[in-house]
Order: C-alpha cells, then sequence, then structure tokens
C-alpha cells in the first residue's frame, strides 16, 4: 500500500489488586501484524471512554476529543476480557464503532471483538466448549481460497445468533459455530481467530484485511 493507515485498537483490561492498578494492554505481537499490514497502531485508551458526571450516556468528550485529534483511518476491536466483564472498555469499544459508523471506517473485530460487533447490532452470545487454546477447521461460506483452512481459537463463548445487518462468511467444521461475520452495507468484518498469535502471519488474513483497508482509501 502507498499509504500508511492510522488504526485506533483497543485494548484490554488487566487488574492488578496487589498494586491497586487497572492497566489497558495491547500485544505487541498485535502492532507488529498492523505495522506488517502498512499500518500504524494508535492503542485507544480505555479511561477516555467514561462518561462525565451528568453528561449523556452517549456523551464521551475525552474520547470524541481524541479521535478528533488522532483520526484513525480504520478501528480494530481486540481480544480479551469477556464482554461485560470491565464496563470501561465496553463503553469505549460500543463509541468507536458509533464513530466508525457515522465516519463509514473500515472495523475489524477479532476475537472478543467481533463479538462486540455482533452484541453491538442486537445479537447474544452463549457459553462454547472446545475453543480454548485449540485449533480448528474452518469453512467459508464463499471463496473457500480466500480463507485459511485452519484457525487458532482463545474464546469461552460464540455467537447465538447473527445479526440482521451481517451475514456469515466462516464457520467452524466441527460444530457450526460462527467464526467470521461481514456487513452488509458498511467496510467491517469480524474473525473469531487471532491473526497476530500465528506464528507466521497469514497472508490470507493479511490480503482481506488490506482489501478492507482499500476499501476506505476509495471512498
Amino acid at each position: 500500500m502507498s499509504m500508511v493507515f492510522k488504526v485506533a485498537v483497543s485494548q484490554r483490561v488487566e487488574v492488578w489488586a496487589a498494586r491497586g492498578e487497572r492497566r489497558d494492554a495491547l500485544d505487541q505481537r498485535m502492532c507488529q501484524w498492523l505495522a506488517a499490514m502498512g499500518c500504524l497502531a494508535m492503542p485507544v485508551p480505555n479511561t477516555l471512554g467514561t462518561a462525565l458526571k451528568g453528561a449523556r450516556d452517549e456523551e464521551w468528550p475525552g474520547l470524541q476529543n481524541w479521535l478528533l485529534a488522532m483520526k484513525p483511518d480504520a478501528v480494530l476491536l481486540s481480544g480479551g476480557n469477556d464482554i461485560g466483564e470491565v464496563p470501561e472498555r465496553d463503553n469505549t469499544e460500543r463509541h468507536l464503532l458509533t464513530y466508525a459508523k457515522d465516519c463509514v471506517l473500515p472495523v475489524l473485530g477479532i476475537c472478543r471483538g467481533m463479538q462486540m460487533m455482533a452484541v453491538w447490532a442486537g445479537a447474544s452470545l452463549v457459553p462454547v466448549r472446545g475453543h480454548v487454546r485449540t485449533r480448528h477447521r474452518l469453512q467459508a461460506a464463499a471463496n473457500p481460497a480466500d480463507w485459511p483452512s485452519e484457525v487458532n481459537s482463545f474464546h469461552d463463548f460464540a455467537l447465538a445468533n447473527c445479526p440482521q445487518e451481517f451475514v456469515v462468511m466462516a464457520a467452524c467444521v466441527d460444530d457450526g459455530t460462527v467464526e467470521a461475520i461481514h456487513h452488509k452495507i458498511l467496510p467491517w468484518t469480524g474473525w473469531m481467530w487471532h491473526p497476530e498469535r500465528e506464528p507466521h502471519f497469514d497472508p490470507k488474513d493479511a490480503m482481506r484485511f488490506r482489501a478492507l483497508l482499500d476499501s476506505r482509501a476509495a471512498s
């Protein structure tokens, strides 16, 4: 790609009780994966997504100001933390999705990120077994040559249903759980696997992500 894309990346929250700290964290491999895609990772602080006292629920001036200053070209919702576990992260990601919708920005949701995208659009989650620290085969709904045949898996929950605004792009061969979705109109996609955790980055993941970014460059 001829241009560097600035990608706003959500972060997990890690609690260090012994030190009385709540820390934002991002796997270094995620930044490396984005760099390999020709992108600049811009980690989003979760505390900016907390509404000020007296403000309406949809108002988060800190995060709004951050987005206006940073002007991301795309949004990536990363993995880690179950939805509902850390409210400040949930608030941040909901606001990022609203901003991306308003600005028609590309969004990639990875693992929890795909779940958040789906829940934000009205879907629900169910517990799933056999999807933690393992690998499984992938069945693409179309164009199987564009998708990996096998993916990693690190999640305890799966989509109970696909949101109305999305279509299922791939599923797990073994149990049929949804592994990838794509918005019918917006340049939004979600994968339940972690491309950054592969020992060698899969060129098929790179190709699809670059196509998502190119939709922004062409607009």
